[in-house]
């Protein structure tokens, strides 16, 4: 077998073997295949696809090609959760300490942000003291003492994937759903968990700024995961507005222990009790989803979740007191404002823009490797529906550079369309799910 009879093979439009496929995850993990062959195979990927066989076997093969975590000894279900990404998603803050205080364990293993701003990993490293460099031993302990733990990845779980998304991202074939959904599954699938919820986002400030798109990813993820003897679900959601009002990592930390607290943003608050019902519902907690929502409500009031989000911050080395004293929190030097030059309402928020804002301010990286302030960031007023009168506060800007602020500034003041007349239609959270539950 040679790399060269498969790149002609593909090119060719032909399906690939799982043997082959196994080959050539090994001789590119391995160093054996280079760089230009990859290259070269992945383009041919990218224009004639790969059927639903080949992805489930490329799934598979990244997911092999380095430790996969297993928690059977651990003797109870472990679910996890994972989003596509979007700006102000900060529902795994709330979510998995939701699910965690309903009895139903969570591993997840984050990365961290590219772009918009830091991902679930650079917002818990914004508390002072958090720890999210663990061990897979001390990862499995944290889940079987406290039902939740969050890890960053490690150079141990699909080094192949990790190899293979850079070469995709320096060759123009990020683009292609089966890659995606490969690349995305074979993490899931090495982090050990039987249980998987997937939030595949859609819109302006979404990777997927298509429904069709979104859906099309959401089916593909269900079946690799389906094919690989998981239960699992896709939720599509809405990420047109900004998901909540503080985009910014340890802005978004203090919107998530407010949700925690009862008093979170209401969009936050439901998209986490709907999916985490769903969660529930999968793992068989609960009879149906809807059983699952008013369990998790309970416990959300009753202060049971944000207990269980404590108890993780301390268990991974966070100072807790950060959580009730905001100020302990890091703070951006400048706090500006950006006012609106006339009356009306409220007909969309580009969630691009305001992300794209915030990462010029600071929040987010432009390449692996950047270092990102988790002070800074951007706080709106409004939403989409509301009134807003002429010099209304639209957002603030929390900064630490004046320069970056005049730049972030000039973007966001683009981001609100208001209208005269109020809109009456408004997108919903979710979309739809893959499959209709219950499966």
């Amino acid at each position: 077998m040679r790399a060269l009879d498969l790149i002609i093979k593909k090119r060719n439009g032909q399906s690939f073997s799982t043997e082959e496929i196994n080959f050539m995850i090994s001789e590119f993990n391995s160093g054996r295949m280079p760089d230009y062959q990859m290259s070269a195979l992945l383009m041919a990927v990218y224009f004639q696809g790969l059927n639903a066989k080949e992805t489930t076997a490329l799934t598979a093969a990244l997911a092999n090609s380095g430790e996969v975590i297993d928690f059977s000894s651990l003797g109870k279900i472990v679910t996890d959760k994972h989003s596509s990404g979007g700006v102000g998603d900060k529902t795994t803050l709330v979510l998995a300490p939701l699910v965690a205080a309903a009895g139903v364990s969570v591993a997840k293993i984050s990365g961290r942000g590219l772009g918009f701003t830091g991902g679930t990993i650079d917002k818990l490293e914004s508390i002072p003291g958090f720890s999210a460099e663990l061990s897979v031993e001390r990862f499995m302990e944290l889940v079987q003492e406290n039902d939740l733990a969050i890890m960053a990845q490690t150079e141990r779980l699909t080094p192949a994937d990790r190899k293979l998304y850079a070469l995709r991202d320096a060759t123009g074939t990020v683009e292609n759903i089966s890659l995606i959904a490969a690349s995305i599954m074979s993490k899931k699938i090495a982090a050990g968990a039987d249980t998987i919820l997937l939030d595949v986002k859609t819109g302006k400030g979404a990777f997927m700024q298509s429904r069709e798109e979104a859906f099309h990813l959401a089916e593909t993820m269900f079946r690799i995961g389906k094919d690989m003897g998981r239960r699992i679900v896709s939720v599509v959601t809405d990420m047109n507005q900004p998901l909540g009002y503080a985009v910014g990592n340890a802005l978004e930390v203090k919107e998530a222990v407010e949700t925690l607290k009862g008093q979170g943003p209401a969009d936050v608050e439901k998209l986490c009790i709907i999916l985490g019902g769903y969660l529930l519902g999968l793992a068989g907690k609960v009879r149906n989803p809807e059983a699952g929502q008013e369990e998790l409500l309970r416990l959300l009031r009753n202060g049971a979740a944000l207990q269980k989000f404590k108890e993780m911050v301390s268990l991974q080395g966070g100072n807790v007191e950060c959580l009730e004293d905001y100020s302990l929190l890091p703070q951006a030097n400048y706090t500006e404002t950006v006012t609106s030059t006339r009356a009306g309402f409220v007909q969309e928020i580009d969630a691009g823009k305001v992300g794209r804002s915030a990462a010029l301010l600071g929040a987010g990286r432009a390449f692996k490797g950047d270092n990102i302030d988790p002070s800074v960031g951007i706080v709106l007023n409004h939403k989409v529906g509301e009134t807003v009168c002429e010099g209304d506060v639209l957002a603030y800007l929390h900064s630490n550079d004046k320069d970056k602020f005049k730049a972030a500034c000039r973007e966001l003041s683009n981001c609100f369309t208001l209208v005269d007349e109020k809109t009456e239609e408004f997108p919903p959270l979710v979309y739809g799910v893959v499959p209709p539950f219950p499966s």
